[in-house]
């Protein structure tokens, strides 16, 4: 499956999904249960129907690789994508002060469980999930187990915003890693793109790290939407043609998931159609 499957997702959301209200009171028009699948292994799934801004999608990803949790570290390398979660209205309803998210995915995923201290910081005694992933594939990568959740139900209510994606699984099979995500709420038309573009290289990240060569990269989703006021856009984007994918390459020379930084990764052939504004609902 290619963009066209998520433009057909888009199209059966727009055509078929069920008016519902929303914690944001912008409404939605959704479905429940959906699933596309990419291939990874000559392209990039970074859509072409509209331009989709990949540096965005890389920071954000190695801030959650690293761990971070405050929004400083995106601020410096000019990703503005989580300020409207870290404005001291919204991380005051949290006690915790400007700009920091609280236990978000890069906490769940490098320190899962960690104690609580009285300043509001975590102690170093979690589980590094990552790492936990990179050591299991190097030693048992036909393991089941090779699972990484942002989920934790005993700090879901202390973050700005709850994880979306909630889990994500790897799997080697002939030498190649694939990944497949769990999304439990999917902004179709703006988050979505962003996500399939950030797992995707993540995958291709850990296939290098742990020797292997990228497979397949599989996206479910649980309550998939769009907003009230994302469905002129969408439709814009379904009169578009797909062009041809792009190809992502990334330094040879980084053994360690950890070590990667921006200038490691070089997207070849993105010729995509134009940008397409849209709110982001809060």
């Amino acid at each position: 499956m290619s963009e066209a499957g998520y433009l057909q997702l888009l199209r059966e959301v727009l055509e078929k999904g069920k008016v519902r209200r929303d914690r944001t009171g912008v409404g939605t028009r959704g479905l429940f249960g959906g699933q596309l699948r990419f291939d990874l292994r000559e392209s990039f799934p970074l859509l072409t129907t509209k331009k989709v801004h990949l540096k965005s999608i890389v920071h954000e990803l190695l801030w959650f690789v690293r761990g971070h949790t405050h929004v400083e570290p995106l601020q410096e390398a000019g990703v503005s994508i989580w300020d409207e979660w870290a404005t001291p209205e919204q991380t005051a309803r949290f006690g915790r002060t400007a700009g920091d998210l609280g236990p978000v995915y890069g906490h769940q995923w490098r320190n899962f469980g960690a104690t609580a201290q009285a300043d509001g910081t975590w102690a170093r005694d979690g589980v590094d999930q990552l790492q936990r992933v990179l050591d299991d594939l190097r030693d048992r990568p036909e393991s089941r187990r090779l699972i990484v959740s942002g989920w934790n139900p005993k700090e879901a209510d202390q973050v700005a915003l709850p994880p979306c994606h909630t889990l994500f699984q790897f799997h080697v099979q002939d030498d190649e890693l694939s990944c497949h995500l769990y999304q439990r709420s999917a902004d179709l038309f703006l988050g979505v793109p962003f996500n399939i573009a950030s797992y995707a290289l993540l995958t291709m990240m850990v296939a290098q790290a742990s020797g292997k060569r990228p497979g397949d990269f599989v996206h479910s989703f649980g309550d998939v939407h769009l907003y009230s006021n994302h469905l002129e856009q969408a439709q814009e984007q379904l009169s578009r043609a797909p062009r041809p994918p792009p190809r992502m390459k990334l330094n040879p020379q980084r053994t360690s998931l950890f070590d990667f930084v921006f200038e490691d990764f070089t997207l070849e052939g993105y010729e995509p159609h134009p940008a397409i504004k849209a709110p982001v609902a809060v």
